[in-house]
């Protein structure tokens, strides 16, 4: 063999070092816009639209909208396509600082006589009744729409309708509200055209900082152009009845403003509130188990020195605390599953929290944990096979082949059930069915090899000697009192873990539900990490009163209490789904499902 070039080598070095320099960490490096730069254009994508009144999304190209010449779509990842961006070009372009009014995109004309126009339009005033937003990007940020409600407060949507309707006994629904002139009765107002504002920030290009977007804002409008080839922007708003009877035409315009401003407005959420009350909760549970703790143990103590009682409590239960548990195998699986899906939570929230996976860098979080799931299969396999010979379990090639399929089989089955549903009704959000044969490749060619790694390594080693010598005879249990149940006490046991992430919860799915970019990593990982602490306390204390009640059955109460805090997760959205119509429930059962799922598996 021969040695390397010396000169390969420091031309090699400098090539490092330069990716190196160049390299921007939380995810996607920032747009830079120069005056004198001729390619100074800005693209505006479009992304699915949803609507608040219906679970299916639709691709921008489902509606009769106008389309780009030079259609093209970027690049998507896994995690995109799991959550259903379906980001492409569109015509709206414009130049950076250059300001225009009422420029023409395009015309759509709907005859009467055309089965097809007939259609396109009943499908576009499906979509207006039901209230379908659009979610426009613009310099990889969302355009958000502003708008002046009740007592003069001023609200930001991440998206704008599509247009509105006037029923029958004239009422204004949704956006319709917003305008006196939409007074006819039965008729839609379609949003034909968009003042757009784009915000930047100027820079100091003497000093090499270039001027950047910080902000995308417009406002819909709904136009009867008279002109359609030089439209003015002033005319009455643009009805369609309800009865296509006439010819109909729709012009498509749009007018764009380029504004100075800061680099970003502050953001103000109520992270101080819901770090008082997570610290309040999980000091709560230590003192209350630390005080209860030293208490008995001085009690105790006092009773042995004295030796003037018999025992009694916990002390009465310590040759049963460790006999194997009823269904000892289905509880090593779930441990297993849920040791994999822990490990990659705390390093899927640790790389967000250095800036890897930006909100930016769209589907990078989703891809990020899809992967890593894949290839912790090997800690699933060891610490199920480790707990169940532990439990004194023989069939092990059973535990190996139900910790590999088990808790996965049942999320992609009810996965690919929804999915169907979805592909069905032509939704955006259908997953295609080759990303559906690349997950069961990570599934079956990955993560199933790792488990059975795993679980060899786990079987190859001893069980865990328990400290004290299990009775022959298991001792009578005694008459237990409510709180001490299994049932009441699951059920309260998860309440104080699912206390400390309630509020980041509300930001958490306020942004899913809005299309909004969630970036507070920092804090979620804070937030994560007391979770597990209060899970762990509210697990020690609850099973400790079982135990001074003599009730050794310790093992699925322990794995249960802190669990029951998923049913309280899966219940929430569904009361926040209720108090939104009832709206998103197909996706909400898909990925909070899944990720019920994923957190029983714990």
């Amino acid at each position: 063999m021969k040695p390397l070039n010396p000169s390969f080598i420091f031309l090699l070095s400098l090539t490092v070092v330069s990716s190196s320099l160049g390299f921007y960490l939380p995810g996607l490096a920032p747009v830079s816009f120069c005056e004198q730069n001729s390619k100074g254009d800005i693209q505006l994508f479009v992304n699915r639209l949803d609507s608040v009144e219906s679970v299916l999304p639709y691709e921008y190209d489902a509606f009769d909208f106008c389309k780009d010449t030079d259609e093209n779509r970027p690049s998507e990842n896994l995690g995109q396509v799991l959550f259903g961006e379906r980001i492409e070009t569109s015509p709206y372009k414009f130049s950076f600082k250059a300001d225009k009014a009422c420029v023409k995109v395009c015309t759509k004309s709907y005859d009467t006589g055309s089965r097809e126009d007939k259609l396109k339009l009943d499908f576009l005033k499906k979509g207006m009744e039901l209230n379908y937003q659009h979610h426009w990007i613009v310099d990889n940020m969302p355009v958000t729409w502003c708008y002046i409600v009740e007592d003069n407060q001023k609200v930001c949507n991440p998206g704008f309708p599509i247009g509105c309707l006037v029923n029958q006994e004239g009422k204004p629904k949704d956006a319709c509200v917003i305008n006196a002139d939409f007074n006819k009765k039965n008729t839609y107002y379609v949003f034909n055209h968009v003042d757009i504002t784009i915000h930047y920030h100027s820079g100091d290009e003497t000093n090499g900082m270039h001027a950047r977007l910080v902000a995308a804002t417009l406002e819909p409008r709904s136009i009867k152009h008279s002109n359609d080839e030089n439209p003015t922007c002033e005319e009455t708003p643009m009805d369609i009845p309800a009865d296509f009877k006439s010819n109909l035409k729709v012009t498509y315009t749009y007018s764009v403003t380029f504004k100075v401003r800061g680099l970003l407005d502050g953001i103000t959420f109520c992270i101080m509130n819901s770090l008082v009350i997570v610290l309040f909760l999980s000091g709560m549970v230590a003192m209350i188990m630390l005080r209860t703790l030293h208490k008995d143990i001085a009690r105790y103590n006092q009773m042995d020195q004295e030796e003037a009682q018999e025992e009694s409590g916990w002390k009465q239960v310590h040759g049963d605390v460790f006999r194997p548990p009823r269904m000892g195998m289905l509880l090593s699986i779930f441990l297993g599953q849920g040791t994999q899906v822990f490990i990659m939570t705390f390093i899927t929230l640790f790389l967000a929290c250095l800036g890897f996976l930006s909100p930016a860098n769209r589907g990078a979080l989703m891809t990020c944990a899809v992967v890593l799931w894949v290839l912790l299969g090997t800690s699933a396999g060891y610490v199920s096979a480790r707990l169940y010979k532990t439990f004194g379990g023989e069939n092990w090639k059973t535990n190996v082949l139900l910790t590999a399929f088990l808790c996965p089989g049942i999320v992609f089955v009810d996965f690919f059930l929804m999915n169907l549903i979805l592909w069905v009704e032509g939704s955006s959000a259908a997953v295609p069915f080759g990303t559906l044969v690349a997950i069961l490749a990570l599934w079956f060619g990955i993560s199933v090899p790792l488990t059975f790694v795993g679980a060899y390594f786990g079987f190859k080693k001893p069980g865990i000697e328990p400290p004290v010598q299990t009775n022959q005879i298991p001792r009578q249990i005694p008459q237990q009192s409510f709180f001490t149940k299994p049932v009441p006490g699951i059920i309260m046991g998860g309440i104080l873990p699912f206390g400390c992430i309630f509020i980041q919860l509300f930001f958490i799915l306020n942004s899913i539900w809005s299309h909004q970019m969630y970036y507070m990593f920092g804090f979620l990982f804070l937030v994560f990490i007391i979770l597990v602490i209060t899970c762990s306390e509210a697990t020690v204390l609850l099973c400790y009163f079982h135990l001074c009640a003599e009730d050794y059955h310790w093992w699925w109460r322990s794995f249960l209490t802190s669990g029951f805090t998923a049913v309280y997760l899966f219940h929430h959205p569904l009361l926040w789904l209720h108090l939104d119509h009832g709206a998103h429930f197909l996706h909400f059962y898909r990925y909070y499902g899944l990720l019920l799922l994923l957190l029983v598996c714990k």
